[in-house]
């Protein structure tokens, strides 16, 4: 989708047409004056072009199966919806003049957030300056969030810094090698430096050994020389700071110097893209959600998962699989739909106060926006690459059937 109609497959007379329609069939002239009134107009950027595109690319499919969903069954409040959706091009500068342009220009009712932390922390500032309020659903440091009317999808928790290191070394000492030494290698992009500043804290609180600390600038794509570092040092487990692409240049450095690591973690990978390599054997990462038991007993799930399995397949993605980018991403516009339906406006002020008192159902489950910077739990597992597939191992209650943690 784009901010042009006439190039925008659901263009929109085809939206206006289909919530007419379907109001129609709901009956009364009531509905077809509610349709008439216009679409309600949802704006927002992705990379579409750019470093973090492979993944984005994930959020423009499910933002377009909800949409498509959601005017199938009459819109909200009578009304169609239309999604302006523009490319920030994996800037987050780019991203705040976008925003500001569908506030100002485009005058959409509502925003959504963009894919990644700096592209979100722009957008939070032109929602606050506005009074907007911005569901986001993969925003890293819950700390930067001092926006009241802002609303995470990815629920990290307000201290992911402590918290998700601590799942993932909690699952490796669960496994069959605990590891005694460790190298982080990470990327300099904000939320998963921050991260992996975590994962330092924790290697010493346990008593590990760091073998080695390299970091790299967002956008690199010469891995060899971090390749060779890592094999020279000899750990016993790797903890990649990855964003993207990076895990999959990085595994791709070590096949070239026939290296395989004992055990190997990536924050934020393109799920997709790693799991289908065949170097990425038993790499482990974070998710909210995966294809099995118990998170595919989620309302709604069934339907998501086979609509996201078709647009996948069609746009050629390498994993057609719903996991947790393409869950954040169903999640947020839940949360958005929750606070519009149940306000039945499009107040943002009153959709904002709604969801700081209520908890929503989504995919993930029950979320609630009560904690520092409108975070909740800490809903982060633990999966791993197993047959090919990503297979949740730690917590134990939420591990795939018979998964349990592997290593190389």
């Amino acid at each position: 989708m784009n901010d042009h109609p006439s190039k925008n497959p659901l263009s929109r007379r085809a939206v206006l047409g289909a919530g007419v329609a379907g109001l129609a069939a709901l009956g009364g002239g009531h509905g077809i004056a509610q349709a008439q009134a216009g679409p309600i107009r949802i704006g927002s950027t992705l990379a579409l072009t750019g470093p973090l595109s492979a993944t984005a690319l994930i959020h423009k499919i499910v933002g377009e199966i909800f949409i498509e969903q959601t005017n199938k069954k009459g819109g909200w409040l009578g009304r169609p919806l239309e999604w302006i959706l523009k490319d920030d091009q994996s800037k987050p500068d780019l991203a705040r003049t976008l925003y500001e342009q569908l506030v100002t220009v485009d005058k959409v009712d509502l925003l959504m957030g963009p894919y990644a932390t700096p592209g979100i922390l722009s957008a939070m500032g032109v929602a606050q300056r506005y009074g907007k309020v911005l569901v986001h659903h993969t925003f890293g440091i819950p700390s930067l969030a001092k926006y009241e009317n802002s609303f995470p999808a990815w629920s990290l928790g307000a201290d992911p810094g402590n918290t998700v290191p601590k799942s993932v070394f909690d699952a490796l000492a669960a496994g069959p090698k605990p590891p005694k030494t460790v190298a982080v290698v990470t990327s300099k992009f904000p939320p998963i430096q921050f991260l992996s500043a975590g994962a330092r804290e924790a290697i010493k609180k346990r008593g590990l050994t760091e073998v080695l600390f390299l970091e790299w600038d967002f956008g690199n794509r010469d891995f060899g020389p971090i390749a060779n570092r890592v094999k020279d040092a000899k750990p016993d487990f790797v903890w990649v700071g990855s964003i993207g692409l990076d895990g999959n240049m990085l595994l791709d450095a070590m096949k070239k110097i026939d290296y395989v690591p004992p055990q190997h973690f990536y924050i934020y990978p393109s799920p997709a893209q790693l799991v289908t390599l065949p170097e990425a054997k038993n790499a482990l990462s974070v998710t909210i959600f995966e294809e099995h038991p118990p998170f595919t007993n989620a309302r709604g799930a069934a339907e998501f998962i086979a609509l996201f399995h078709e647009r996948g397949k069609a746009a050629k993605l390498p994993d057609v699989s719903v996991e947790v980018q393409a869950a954040a991403s169903y999640t947020a516009w839940q949360i958005l739909e929750a606070g519009v339906l149940a306000t039945k406006s499009l107040d943002d002020k009153a959709i904002g106060a709604w969801l700081r008192a209520n908890q929503v159902e989504t995919l993930q489950g029950k979320l609630r926006f009560n904690g520092p910077g409108q975070y909740g739990d800490d809903l982060m597992r633990v999966k791993q690459v197993q047959g090919g597939q990503w297979k949740v191992v730690w917590p134990k209650e939420f591990a795939a059937p018979g998964a349990t943690v592997q290593t190389n």
